[in-house]
């Protein structure tokens, strides 16, 4: 029955789409190919009046807010790249954001009172209307007994049971789409359907939410881009958060930008370096950066909350996208193209050189260009273009790195239309190729690969523990004893080659 209802689910929202002049909208019908037009046509007569109201954005927003949270997810980031979309269509899909409709205070408070199991009047001395309501929950303005102001996160009545059919109709729809679109299985559509739902799920419990939170609030505070508030752990559960106030005005409202002494420039660096160090310094981010979950404070102070999404990765994954943007910094494309090789990113059939040859026609024509001036929906559509020249396969371990780095440019670009990204990532690339490439950093390295192997082998030689055994052992096992020999051997070899020459 739950396939049933997820096919029913995807058609409704088909449907939806259809009402609303949202799926093939007229604004764009000289774009379309004769029978895509004559399709297009013909839905706008079977949906009648709802397809005639509204502008695009508009009619996309009513759309995907009556279809559940992993499509209002979906809004807010495409509400975030007006350089993409077009600035009109980006403010009309600004709503998703946190202007949502809310539920009624009384109905939080008692969800507060059920999650902390104590009356609300025991934590709070105040406990306000709604001020903020998303896809997910909403938040409300409270004092502390001690005088603290704070923000108290209320997940909305029943939002478990409707995330978890969302999460069935989306990976019906990833089933679908990888049995009957050959061209759309590079992006594992899948995999991809399995990031999304595996990162709402665990929204749900906001005491994850909450040692999130603190986490980042200890990371943030290495650098100073970007602060975190405090967490009120008396006042958390798991359908309930509770941190203190932030400072600035929510970048969700355009008046956020007026304010006096503001200083943009050095705002939007901020938020590119925010990210980047997260990412590469500590392998943690906030991966949900959208305006509505950004406070900002003059003259360029920003503060983040909402950290119901966390993106994590690994050593090797921050190695990588470090080369990457370092080669770009420096207009290294073949550098670039042999880190994208190494990482297996493109697989090894293809030619590095040519592949180089490909990036260096996106890069050019975009350095040294005011941000304004670089019609990005262009360099986008090319970037797509070259993942199916070469074959590259979506990576489900760098979704939410690669939508966050979407969403935080295009927030940046909102706060300085003219803002230069890789002006402002050199700093933080920089500083983490200097330390990471330091003789120290290979030490260490050296050291925990060694360390490693030692304890691999150990394990191995636990089950064979005589040089006997291990001759009379099976195939396999002598071979994986070799193996760690070899890579032991190996790895010295390169250590010291490594500082022989510099």
């Amino acid at each position: 029955m739950s396939g049933l209802g997820a096919f029913g689910r995807m058609t409704g929202a088909v449907w939806v789409l259809i009402r609303n002049d949202a799926l093939l909208p007229r604004e764009l019908d000289g774009l379309y190919a004769p029978g895509v037009r004559t399709l297009a046509t013909t839905l706008r007569v079977l949906a009648g009046a709802g397809a005639k109201s509204g502008r695009p954005g508009e009619r996309l927003a009513r759309s995907l807010e009556g279809m559940g949270p992993v499509a209002i997810k979906l809004g807010q980031l495409l509400s975030t790249r007006g350089d993409f979309f077009g600035a009109e269509f980006a403010q009309d899909m600004s709503r998703l954001k946190d202007r949502l409709p809310a539920f009624s205070t009384a109905v939080a408070r008692a969800e507060v009172e059920r999650a902390l199991g104590r009356p609300i009047e025991s934590l709070y001395v105040e406990f306000g209307a709604p001020m903020a309501a998303a896809s997910l929950a909403q938040a409300h303005p409270a004092v502390l007994h001690d005088g603290r102001k704070v923000a108290v996160k209320v997940l909305r009545p029943g939002i478990e049971r409707r995330v978890a059919q969302d999460g069935e109709s989306l990976a019906l729809a990833a089933r679908l789409i990888d049995r009957w679109i050959p061209a759309a299985r590079r992006l594992e559509p899948r995999a991809f359907a399995d990031t999304v739902i595996r990162a709402t799920q665990l929204e749900l419990d906001l005491r994850l939410e909450a040692a999130g939170a603190d986490e980042l609030r200890e990371v943030m505070a290495n650098d100073g881009y970007m602060a975190a508030p405090a967490i009120v752990w008396e006042g958390v559960g798991k359908r309930v958060l509770t941190m203190e106030w932030a400072t600035g005005w929510p970048l969700s409202d355009p008046a956020a930008l007026t304010q006096p002494g503001l200083a943009p420039q050095a705002m939007a660096d901020n938020l590119i370096r925010a990210f980047l160090s997260q990412a590469l310094d500590h392998g943690v981010f906030h991966a949900d950066l959208h305006e509505g979950n950004l406070f900002a404070a003059a003259p360029d102070r920003l503060t983040a909350v909402d950290y119901g999404i966390i993106g994590r990765i690994g050593p090797a994954e921050r190695r990588y996208l470090a080369q990457i943007l370092w080669g770009f910094l420096n207009k290294d494309y073949e550098g670039v193209a042999r880190t994208h090789f190494a990482a297996g990113y493109v697989p090894a059939h293809h030619s590095v050189a040519a592949f180089a040859q490909a990036l260096r026609a996106v890069g050019e024509p975009v350095f040294g260009r005011p941000a304004s001036e670089v019609p990005m929906s262009r360099v986008l559509m090319q970037l797509f273009e070259i993942t199916a020249l070469y074959d590259m396969r979506l990576r489900p371990e760098l979704v939410l790195l690669q939508k966050t780095m979407m969403t935080v440019e295009g927030v940046a670009r909102r706060i300085q239309p003219d803002h230069d990204i890789w002006t402002a990532a050199d700093p933080v690339v920089r500083r983490w190729m200097a330390r990471e490439l330091a003789p120290p950093a290979r030490v260490r390295r050296f050291a925990e690969e060694a360390a490693t192997a030692l304890r691999n082998l150990a394990r191995l030689l636990e089950t064979r523990p005589t040089v006997a055994s291990v001759v009379r052992a099976p195939v396999r096992e002598r071979s994986a004893v070799l193996w760690f020999a070899i890579g032991a051997v190996t790895s010295g070899a390169a250590f010291l080659a490594a500082l022989i020459l510099g």
